[in-house]
């Protein structure tokens, strides 16, 4: 498909951090000006650009927002080995590819309802709350990361927000000294799609340092993103001793000179809570060979009077999903945390229909192992099939690696060949 790898260089050099919209909104109103495309956009950064007598029977949609291990980070693309990185962060490939597919048909006259969505990565905000009205009758999402799979139905999720304030004055009765934790240098990576890969949690992992170790905790700092498995911890703990029994490939600990008669330490009940909390997959499905239920122990953050933890739970199956958040919120409030929820999105029940198996059949002819899968991951095509019950929706993608992470990757040869098949299901509908 024409440009779209150029294309994908441009936007990538554009603060599309979840949370900034202007650069890429700059970008797509010139961009639809100079293909005579209107470009609408609503009041939640949602971008609608369409041919201004469209007859379009197809809508395709992706998210323009990447995520952002530092804030305001721009990528810096680097090609190896057939693949394109990132120098030390993520790539935004998630969904940025997705978008230059987008732009490549607009630049050659296609009729569809292209749609830009905004705040994916932080609770398919825009999504949620759209305001355009959509005319098609399908949708195709190019939001997928595994050439080959046709996605028709997704996990929904639910994200669950505890804080407490329980923290006292003890006297150091017991001579311990302080000493900073620091774990990095994990893979980190998608908190759906990498969740049964068993991939280390760096939490879980500072839970079992101290707990294992009878420390007490002073201060913390842990993960990234609410969607992510979290990579980084660094916290102030109390030892009597130097503790033993950690991976020093990960965990870093250092002491700190300095002697205090009274610490200012937080209930143990937080590190409790860190040591036996159950996290990663909980069920899975083998009659769809993918992950049923799963939560990810994603953030923990002190503030001036407070700890604030931060869980992301996904489902297959609604009833599930509100098992698992109402299982949980009864947990954390037994170790003392006041508990909010906020419902990102429904589950996406599996759905074959006469677009699923068009677009079977045309990715069959270029790969004959094509076929058509759910996802463990939140996909937008759960919430546009509550808002536009009458759409049939696929979604799709090139091969890309480790999202939401430093070592995000997409293969190059797999971009190419998807963008064949997404325009030949352009000129199919």
């Amino acid at each position: 498909m024409n440009n779209v790898i150029d294309t994908f260089k441009e936007i990538t050099a554009l603060n599309r951090c979840s949370g900034n919209y202007d650069d890429f909104i700059s970008y797509v109103k010139e961009f639809s000006s100079k293909y005579n495309y209107e470009c609408l956009v609503d009041n939640y950064n949602n971008i609608l650009c369409k041919k201004q007598d469209s007859k379009a029977t197809l809508c395709i949609q992706n998210h323009y927002d990447i995520v952002c291990l530092i804030d305001n980070n721009i990528p810096k693309i680097i090609e190896e080995d057939g693949f394109f990185k990132a120098e030390n962060s993520t790539l935004g490939a998630d969904n940025g590819i997705g978008c230059s597919y987008m732009l490549s048909l607009m630049s050659q006259d296609y009729d569809c309802e292209f749609l830009f969505t905004s705040d994916e990565e932080i609770g398919l905000i825009g999504a949620n709350n759209l305001e355009h009205k959509l005319n098609a009758k399908y949708m195709l999402n190019i939001d997928s990361e595994e050439e080959g799979e046709i996605c028709i139905g997704c996990a929904g999720g639910v994200d669950i927000f505890g804080k407490t304030s329980n923290k006292e004055i003890i006297k150091n009765s017991d001579n311990y000294e302080l000493y900073e934790v620091k774990i990095s240098n994990l893979p980190g990576g998608h908190s759906g799609v990498n969740i049964h890969e068993n991939r280390p949690n760096a939490i879980k992992l500072f839970g079992e340092l101290v707990k294992e170790n009878s420390g007490l905790l002073l201060d913390i700092n842990a993960g990234e993103r609410i969607n992510s498995i979290p990579v980084n911890v660094k916290a102030i703990v109390a030892f009597k001793s130097y503790p033993n029994n950690f991976d020093e490939d990960f965990v870093c600990i250092e002491k700190i000179d300095t002697k205090s008669e009274h610490f200012n330490v937080w209930s143990s009940d937080i590190t409790t809570f860190i040591y036996t909390f159950a996290n990663g997959v909980r069920a899975y499905d083998e009659k769809l060979n993918v992950v049923l239920d799963s939560i990810n122990l994603a953030k923990i953050t002190t503030n001036i009077d407070s700890i604030d933890i931060e869980l992301s739970a996904r489902s297959m199956d609604n009833k599930n999903l509100e098992t698992i958040k109402k299982e949980t919120t009864a947990l954390l409030e037994n170790f003392g945390f006041e508990v909010k929820t906020d419902g990102k999105y429904p589950a996406w029940k599996p759905d074959i229909n006469e677009f699923t198996n068009e677009v079977l059949d045309i990715y069959k002819t270029y790969d004959s192992s094509a076929s058509l899968e759910a996802i463990h991951a939140g996909l937008e095509c759960a919430i546009f099939k509550d808002k536009f019950p009458h759409m049939k929706l696929a979604s799709i993608g090139p091969n890309i690696f480790n999202p939401h992470s430093n070592k995000e990757s997409v293969e190059i040869s797999s971009i190419e060949k998807l963008g064949k098949i997404v325009k030949k299901i352009a000129d199919k509908f």
